[in-house]
């Protein structure tokens, strides 16, 4: 359970956060080996309901500032509960943006701690142009890094890579499912990481679920790697 009482908020967002009964679970995201880990990407679990159900009212509560602040803060008092040190993966939604006040809060109640950390950017619900540009400012000042979460579903595509200028792609697991049997789309994903390598953009492969899988990700030049064959969140 996470706790924001003594954190550096004002009274109107602690309340806010206060009504949240949610945990976290971390999955790891590894390098080619499949045993070191590059970063922890910290995933939201409600009490009481599915992830997206809390995450569909809240968008129609237009709250979802609430748990972009929530992420902020309640993963990484999470991640640093269990004591981890490599990056830090959160998930952003692409409409919102962290105010100055909370970015303030944020480092003066972290401020110790010099891990970096990854902002992902989710699918939904929509994009916008400008809060990405900013938080691509915020994370350089702070040297955190842009991630692209479910590359190739929803909004998430080349128009959202030339707006927020990302470190990472995530490549969803719908372009890579049973891909060893699929030369047809072994070669189109081969270019998609070959266009992302030549802008100097990282590859995650998420969602591999199995070796050949694996193997055949490993073969097509994705950097990184996540997944229930792997690891599954815990």
């Amino acid at each position: 359970m996470i706790y924001y009482d003594d954190l550096p908020l004002s009274k109107d967002i602690l309340a806010a956060l206060n009504e949240l009964k949610i945990d976290y679970v971390f999955q790891p995201i590894f390098y080619p080996d499949g045993k070191t880990v590059y970063a922890w990407e910290a995933l939201m679990r409600p009490h009481d309901m599915d992830v997206t159900e809390l995450i569909a009212e809240y968008e129609k509560q237009d709250k979802l500032h609430v748990l972009e602040v929530a992420t902020l803060f309640g993963a990484t008092q999470a991640y640093f509960i269990r004591g981890y040190k490599e990056y830090l993966s959160i998930n952003t939604f692409p409409s919102e943006l962290f105010s100055k006040e909370e970015i303030d809060a944020f480092i003066s109640y972290y401020g110790g701690h010099k891990n970096a950390m990854i902002l992902e950017s989710l699918e939904y619900p929509y994009l916008s142009v400008e809060i990405a540009q900013i938080k691509r400012k915020y994370a350089d000042i702070n040297n955190n890094l842009i991630a692209i979460d479910d590359f190739g579903t929803g909004i998430n595509n080349f128009d959202v890579i030339d707006a927020a200028k990302p470190n990472i792609v995530k490549i969803d697991r719908t372009l890579l499912t049973d891909i060893d049997k699929d030369t047809y789309r072994q070669e189109q994903l081969r270019e998609i990481i070959d266009t992302f390598h030549a802008r100097k953009i990282s590859v995650v492969a998420e969602g591999i679920e199995t070796e050949g899988e694996f193997e055949t990700m490993k073969e097509l030049g994705a950097d990184f790697f996540q997944g229930y064959y792997l690891k599954r969140p815990s």
